[in-house]
């Protein structure tokens, strides 16, 4: 089946780890993969030491979208259409698939969205994918079989503290 984790509060990535290491720990094989971020997480190292999750990030992350120039946009793109190929290619021997934040990586047309819609309506009936990120389509909405929205009513970002170590990364 098809999750969503979504929204503006913390807590998206969070849940897909738990459900990751819920999973790990009935046995399920696990494939963890992250667009927008350099696999530097706090939770990667712990995921990664994990018999049966394998972490898959992209091979280079150049932060935030609205802060890349065009030339680094295009580049993402490059490089986030050939991490979904691999993670295409990959998926048979995995029971989940965790695509954190491909949901921002769709709404800013940074992977193809012909070729994630054709890999979740495959993939949907043989094993669990889970996506995270900001307001999610229509489309992904209407594919998904769980959508969770992540609401922040409080935030410690709006006083000024910044994001902490293992807690927001």
């Amino acid at each position: 089946m098809i999750h969503l984790y979504y929204g503006n509060g913390k807590g998206k990535t969070t849940a897909a780890c738990g459900l990751a290491v819920r999973a790990a720990g009935s046995g399920m094989k696990v494939l963890f993969t992250q667009f927008f971020k350099n696999g530097k997480s706090s939770e990667i190292s712990m995921l990664s030491s994990l018999n049966n999750i394998k972490c898959l990030f992209p091979s280079s992350c150049f932060g935030r979208y609205k802060n890349m120039t065009d030339e680094q946009k295009e580049e993402t793109k490059k490089i986030y259409g050939s991490l979904l190929s691999e993670i295409t290619e990959k998926a048979a021997v995995f029971d989940m698939i965790v695509l954190d934040e491909a949901i921002s990586a769709y709404n800013y047309d940074i992977i193809p969205h012909d070729v994630l819609k054709e890999f979740l309506n495959r993939e949907k009936n043989r094993c669990e994918i889970v996506l995270t990120g900001r307001n999610p389509s229509e489309e992904l909405l209407d594919i998904a079989d769980y959508a969770t929205e992540m609401r922040k009513e409080k935030h410690p970002f709006d006083k000024g503290i910044k994001a902490r170590k293992g807690i927001e990364f």
